[in-house]
């Protein structure tokens, strides 16, 4: 290890005073804690000094060049020197460091010489793991740490930053199954969710931890060089963050319930009675907020929904796979039931909330096939609270509508006839259907009607298509408005025949 490698350890807090990028790259090979007003004897090359300043005096400057002299000619690294004595380092140990060429590196007084000495030892660690042999495991007092660390309930963040800061500058995330970033090192640059599966896809070093439920849940430890770090370390984090995984479900699960409860409450809002006829005069005077807006802006509150819209309704075939998708949204406020969510949109930030999840939406589908037929309708933004029911109907329709081609249906983006119609329940359609169509059987009728309306009810065009004589063409059309009980010159019943066609 180096020098350089002791300053990037924010949890140190090490300041350089002076040292040379060339002087800072030197090999650490020890370390040792000395007062010792001339401790050269007992200094070896390579070696850092950590000195407390003890004894140092004020105005001799001779004795702050006979110390740094003899670390000098001993071939120390470095020197480590304590705030705690004096309140700073002096000014004329900085200047004796740089006539003698040794690099010199303040120590804050919340930093103890042994966080310094242990950090030290436990990157040699690391660079040893690294060396052909693959044995190598977490140290003693590393495993310690970090189980102290998720009995007082740590993050993920914090246990995969301290489980890695012995191996160095190594590139290691934790990644969820649908490619979300939980974690990652300080030394891994930051990935997108399509990034982060793309390279999940090109290989390196993985470790599945498994989920409490559904696939969406679980992670994967990744590192993207497979010789960053020795396997029994990583199987040993990956085991550390699986204990953190637990705490992780167990929130999760109090969210969906407070989720839960605020769908329900929406959802028993849209099946209230209707309250009795009133005089158009007490009608006119009644408030035009429902009677129940005030239960679900307190169901809203205790979700952890901030107060005011713009708010979306979200509904999905899987509730699990709609929870993952949210969570790719930083920062958002959001409250997930069963297969309905309720999206809290933030105007100031002017994010593109249903396109990011447009993008998500695929790698949903890729978590061991759990995304087979995986849908999600989005229901127009709605003002405040008395705007939800509305957007919880949209929702569950763009739902319907939405199929292999748009698994992702904004009910905004129903602006055509046959994209309305595919909102409509299979059940309802079917016997659509076979209620104006029936009598046609699938045979040479129903072909011909469908080109017919294609072709704007052209008899050339149609006949020309069907490799028909028009005469033929006339024929069948008036056995089809015979059969149908319709006009094909009415455009009331174009549109019946056309939408029983879709529905069929």
């Amino acid at each position: 290890m180096h020098v350089l490698d002791l300053l990037q350890l924010d949890s140190l807090g090490l300041s350089l005073l002076w040292g040379e990028e060339t002087l800072l790259g030197q090999e650490v090979v020890g370390v040792t804690a000395t007062d010792l007003e001339e401790p050269g004897r007992f200094l070896g090359p390579g070696e850092l000094v950590l000195s407390g300043l003890v004894w140092w005096a004020e105005g001799d400057e001779a004795k702050a060049d006979r110390f740094v002299s003899a670390l000098a000619d001993a071939g120390a690294t470095a020197l480590l020197a304590g705030e705690e004595t004096h309140g700073t380092v002096p000014a004329a140990l900085v200047d004796a460091c740089r006539a003698h060429r040794v690099p010199l590196v303040a120590v804050p007084a919340r930093t103890s010489f042994r966080a310094v000495t242990e950090a030290v030892y436990l990157r040699q660690w690391g660079d040893l793991s690294r060396r052909p042999t693959r044995l190598f495991a977490l140290p003693e007092i590393v495993r310690g740490e970090l189980s102290r660390l998720v009995e007082e309930g740590a993050g993920p963040a914090e246990l995969l930053e301290r489980a890695c800061a012995h191996l160095g500058r190594v590139s290691c995330y934790l990644l969820t199954a649908a490619g979300r970033t939980v974690a990652r090192t300080p030394a891994a640059p930051a990935l997108t969710a399509v990034q982060a599966s793309a390279a999940v896809a090109r290989g390196g070093f993985r470790l599945h931890i498994e989920g409490a439920g559904s696939p969406y849940d679980a992670w994967q430890l990744f590192v993207p060089d497979p010789d960053a770090a020795p396997p029994r370390v990583l199987h040993e984090i990956a085991d550390v963050l699986a204990r953190c995984r637990e705490g992780q479900s167990r929130r999760h699960a109090a969210e969906r319930l407070a989720g839960q409860e605020l769908v329900g409450v929406l959802e028993s809002a849209q099946t209230l009675p209707a309250p009795p006829a009133a005089p158009a005069a007490a009608a006119a005077a009644a408030p035009a907020a429902p009677a129940d807006t005030g239960a679900l802006e307190e169901a809203l509150a205790v979700a952890g929904l901030p107060a005011g819209g713009p708010y979306r309704v979200l509904a999905a075939t899987s509730g699990d796979a709609l929870a993952e998708a949210l969570r790719h949204l930083d920062g958002a406020a959001y409250a997930v039931g069963r297969s309905v969510a309720v999206l809290h949109e933030d105007p100031a930030t002017g994010a593109d909330t249903v396109g990011l999840l447009r993008s998500v939406w695929p790698l949903l589908g890729q978590c061991g096939g759990a995304g087979a037929g995986l849908r999600l309708g989005v229901g127009a933004p709605a003002a405040g609270a008395e705007g939800l029911r509305g957007s919880l109907q949209q929702a569950r329709f763009a739902l319907t509508a939405a199929d292999d081609g748009c698994p992702v249906r904004e009910v905004e983006e129903l602006d055509t006839l046959g994209e309305l119609m595919g909102g409509v329940p299979t059940e309802v359609r079917s016997v659509f259907a076979a209620r104006i169509l029936g009598a046609l059987g699938d045979g040479m009728l129903r072909e011909t009607l469908e080109v017919f309306l294609a072709n704007n009810c052209s008899w050339a065009r149609t006949a020309e298509a069907l490799h028909l004589h028009v005469n033929t063409v006339h024929y069948r059309i008036e056995r089809v408005e015979l059969l149908t009980g319709r006009d094909l010159s009415r455009l009331d019943h174009k549109l019946d025949l056309y939408a029983a066609l879709r529905c069929g």
